[in-house]
């Protein structure tokens, strides 16, 4: 009831003899309802409580008056602060971009600076033994910067150094976007290495999808793409429909993705190693469910009952659980599950490709990890249950149920069937398997690094690069029976 009254009483409208009657109402319940031995909290909280209590309606209202010319000042104050901030980086980058290019200088990013992570980690770990002369610096949360692999050279967003490095590095690569305000300068090479290959509809392809689209500022995403010098691509498919979900005059690298040709270099020893971190126990079956985001849910639920499923399964299968990276930060989910130990919650594993290596099958409704782990030749099986509601929502670029790399499940009871049976690794599982590898490993040989850095940081012509391997003539790293 005080609170109540009191938040009647701050309204501003209000007469002046119904607040006094509120006051008042308020001053009586909080005397009546103070527990004896109380205590009066310190500070501005404690003075408050004593003027109701004391019934001093009117200090209590020029208090009141106080504390919102103290916010107002207060809001002020750091309203400035920010215009002043925005503006010292103004200058400061304006300045930068008056200094010579640094060819010498490469800035590297991943999922909005998260960290050394996807494509780009690829690329600069493959310059570092290619170009030794080009000096990688990696932008990188606050938060994120004390994950950071030893030694590496980082810049935090928005810090002075950051806006210098972006002003003068010949090279600039990232998985999504540096800021709008980054200028194209002459002479400098901006790469998009993508962090997918895109089942649902991207870039302007969004427009006729109120869920996807919202929030977005189409304009502004031109006007990134424009700055672009070179977008990576993995296989056909891609490279058309980022022709047309981001159009503009940028070089199409047909060259694979750097983060895939670990599934081709990686040997029986790393893949034990992996599992052994994960605590998977040789001769066990590791299950890797890693569902994508839906925009039109607000947080993430996971559409199966993991610890029915992982009951269903047996204590021969480890059932990995990684959930979307757009989710990290907040509660998850399989914390229950986590302490029962019928689960590994893997969501903050990284990287997620040592994940794929450790696991025997791939369980996955529309993330773009299928189209990574279809690298391996192993079996993968889609979970499907929203199918209808994903296309219509988000749109799609071709209908995955049609097109599936391995068997597919409509609810959790024919998921379990098709694990719990040789149904996810039979022959029509082969067959399909194979049929979307030829389809979206078409680049992806284990040397896609090597070409992009030969064509980007040395400057090699397309016909001195090492050809791309068809997908017949590979061979993967090996599965985990193989590498026990």
């Amino acid at each position: 009831m005080v609170r109540d009254c009191l938040r009647a009483f701050t309204r501003d409208a209000m007469p002046e003899d119904v607040a006094r009657e509120f006051f008042h109402r308020a001053s009586v319940a909080a005397l009546r309802r103070r527990p004896d031995g109380h205590r009066r909290p310190a500070g501005l909280e404690g003075i408050r409580r004593s003027l109701l209590e004391e019934g001093a309606y009117t200090k209590y209202r020029a208090f009141q008056a106080a504390n919102r010319t103290r916010r107002a000042v207060r809001s002020t104050v750091r309203a400035g602060r920010r215009q002043l901030g925005t503006r010292v980086r103004d200058l400061q980058y304006r300045r930068a971009l008056h200094r010579p290019v640094d060819p010498h200088l490469a800035v590297f990013a991943a999922y909005w600076n998260r960290g050394v992570a996807c494509n780009p980690a690829a690329i600069a770990a493959k310059v570092a033994e290619l170009a030794p002369h080009i000096h990688p610096v990696w932008v990188v949360t606050d938060r994120n910067a004390a994950l950071l692999p030893p030694g590496t050279d980082h810049v935090v967003p928005g810090t002075r150094r950051y806006w210098e490095v972006l002003a003068t590095a010949k090279y600039l690569v990232n998985n999504v976007n540096f800021p709008n305000a980054v200028v194209k300068r002459p002479g400098t090479v901006h790469v998009q290495t993508h962090h997918g290959t895109p089942l649902k509809r991207m870039g302007v392809d969004q427009l006729p999808f109120p869920a996807a689209a919202q929030g977005l500022d189409f304009e502004a995403l031109l006007e990134r793409v424009d700055k672009w010098d070179y977008s990576v691509s993995s296989n056909g498919h891609t490279t058309r429909m980022w022709e047309r979900a981001y159009p503009s005059r940028y070089v199409s690298l047909d060259h694979g993705y750097p983060r895939n040709d670990v599934y081709y270099t990686a040997g029986a020893a790393e893949i034990r190693a992996v599992r052994e971190r994960l605590g998977i126990a040789p001769g066990r079956r590791a299950v890797l469910y890693a569902p994508t985001h839906r925009d039109y849910e607000a947080g993430w639920t996971p559409r199966l009952d993991l610890a029915a499923l992982s009951d269903r399964l047996g204590e021969d299968t480890v059932l990995l659980v990684r959930g979307h990276y757009f989710y990290d930060g907040a509660a998850s989910p399989l914390t229950g599950l986590r302490r029962s130990g019928r689960v590994v919650d893997v969501s903050s594993y990284d990287p997620v490709e040592e994940l794929c290596l450790a696991a025997d099958v791939l369980v996955t409704d529309y993330s773009s990890i299928m189209f990574d782990y279809a690298n391996l030749d192993r079996p993968i099986v889609i979970h499907a249950d929203d199918w209808e509601t994903y296309r219509t929502t988000r749109g799609v670029y071709f209908d995955l149920t049609a097109e599936a790399p391995g068997p597919v499940a409509r609810t959790q009871e024919e998921l379990t069937g098709i694990l719990t049976t040789d149904a996810w690794r039979d022959e029509n599982a082969a067959k399909a398997r194979a049929v979307f590898r030829r389809r979206f490993c078409e680049y992806d040989d284990g040397r896609a690094a090597e070409r992009v850095v030969r064509r980007v940081f040395l400057g090699q012509d397309e016909a001195s690069l090492p050809p791309v391997l068809p997908v017949g003539e590979r061979t993967p790293a090996p599965t985990p029976e193989e590498a026990a």
